[in-house]
């Protein structure tokens, strides 16, 4: 009997032990819940803030154990809406998106570490079709899925602004981007 019990305690261990490992060393897939997340922009023209959203875009988040791995986000630059329909279809020229050219923006990381304040994914991110490294900020919640953050850019950088439009003194170089995002878990 006392044999049995061991054996049995023993077993509940062992069980126990790899579903705790199994809990932290889960690997989750999340993708975006559009309905419940904004991507929007904000930026100066002739000293006012101007402010503006994506309306089509996706993002996925890789979880491997306790930690995001893995983001990529791919941004359709034709649903760009700042509320002004000529200031909108300016912003889709040749000399600024390029929409017609460069349809998509894109950002995939190649690393994330977890930082004081939540995570860093450095990667790649393209725009007009020109690719810089950068870091994008970001916290993470995977009880809620939801993964928020800001990140500011400078458009020159990517070529968002040819001809007159290379000048920053009427249209900022700084862009502030936020993110507040829903993502759900699947597999």
């Amino acid at each position: 009997m006392r044999l049995l019990v061991s054996s049995v305690v023993s077993l509940l261990a062992a069980a126990l032990a790899a579903g705790a490992a199994g809990a932290v060393a889960a690997d989750a897939h999340y993708t975006l819940d559009a309905a419940k997340s904004t991507l929007e922009y904000q930026f100066t023209q002739a000293g006012a803030l101007n402010k503006g959203k994506f309306t089509k875009y996706a993002v996925t988040l890789d979880v491997a154990g306790d930690a995001p791995s893995k983001l990529d986000v791919v941004i359709e630059m034709g649903s760009l809406d700042t509320g002004d329909k000529e200031r909108d279809d300016t912003l889709k020229t040749a000399d600024l998106f390029s929409v017609a050219k460069f349809p998509q923006s894109h950002f995939t990381s190649t690393q994330i570490t977890r930082t004081a304040n939540g995570y860093d994914a450095v990667g790649k991110l393209t725009i007009r079709g020109v690719t810089r490294d950068v870091h994008v900020p970001f916290t993470f919640s995977p009880a809620n899925g939801s993964l928020l953050g800001q990140v500011t850019l400078r458009r020159l950088d990517y070529g968002v602004g040819q001809g007159d439009w290379k000048a920053t003194d009427q249209v900022g170089n700084d862009v502030a981007v936020t993110y507040a995002l829903h993502l759900v878990a699947g597999h």
